[in-house]
């Protein structure tokens, strides 16, 4: 999926917003607007997947704000209190469908889109999108292709559902390999939060770049060897939000992709033809 033009507020949103994370002085903060600003401009047509575009933008916005990882305090935040929901609600989780969709309502721990807020109480959020179930429900068809599963993890907070969905795979005869981000980006899940979750004892832990690049979604080319061959066995990829759904929606050379996530933008729901708001478990074959 390319980078439309109306996406361009939302992404220069995310640049200020991730800037006053971390400067309190607005003429800075203007600055590194303008300058990421400038950027897109000369980028935003190039012929690659959304999130490389958007990736370029934020290492840009990230050296000026002089940061590696701006979004650290709210990751923390957001793995402490998916936690605590995980610990209030897992017991109503028994089935593979059950825990997609509890991974799912957890997508929606996501500071990447300006058109969407994350809950101030996500136990009654939680509670009433489990209640309305998913909008797209490819789950039964998904579960007959998890022999060898790669799942491309997104955000902080989410991470925490995952890992129940990873358990009930492996329980069940799966193997596992989890990739998160290569280095910090807007509050997506890295190797020092899979580790500090533990799945490093349940699965093979993966980074989706080399050399520590922040890259949002999967961008084929800077994946590791590792990571290429794991995908190259799989017999499912489950695809994590919305940058993920960016980067594979026009890659025909993968297994089948099961794209899990919480639809929070225009652009996106118009490619997928829902509405924002829809919970999507969507199996690509």
């Amino acid at each position: 999926m390319r980078f439309y033009p109306g996406c361009t507020d939302c992404l220069i949103s995310r640049v200020e917003y991730e800037s006053r994370l971390r400067i309190d002085d607005p003429a800075r903060i203007q600055e590194i607007v303008e300058a990421c600003r400038d950027l897109l401009g000369r980028i935003a047509a190039d012929p690659v997947p959304a999130p490389v575009i958007a990736s370029r933008v934020h290492r840009l916005a990230y050296r000026m704000i002089g940061d590696p990882d701006p979004y650290r305090s709210l990751k923390a935040n957001n793995n402490e209190d998916a936690a605590a929901v995980c610990r209030r609600v897992r017991g109503d989780l028994s089935s593979f469908r059950d825990l997609v969709l509890a991974s799912v309502i957890g997508n929606t721990l996501d500071y990447g889109s300006k058109a969407h807020t994350v809950t101030d109480n996500f136990v009654d959020f939680f509670r009433r999108e489990f209640a309305a179930g998913l909008t797209v429900d490819d789950t039964g068809a998904m579960e007959g292709l998890t022999d060898r599963v790669v799942y491309l993890a997104d955000n902080c907070g989410e991470i925490v559902f995952d890992a129940l969905l990873i358990d009930h795979l492996k329980r069940n005869g799966s193997h596992i390999t989890v990739a998160v981000r290569g280095a910090p980006i807007l509050n997506d899940a890295t190797i020092e939060d899979a580790v500090a979750l533990g799945l490093d004892r349940r699965a093979d832990v993966l980074t989706t770049t080399t050399e520590g690049i922040a890259e949002l979604g999967l961008n084929r080319a800077l994946a590791p060897p590792a990571l290429t061959d794991a995908l190259d066995r799989a017999t499912l990829v489950i695809a994590k939000g919305m940058a993920n759904y960016e980067s594979l929606s026009e890659d025909r050379d993968l297994p089948p992709v099961a794209h899990l996530m919480s639809v929070k933008c225009g652009p996106i729901g118009a490619d997928i033809g829902i509405p924002v708001g829809s919970r999507l478990a969507l199996l690509r074959e």
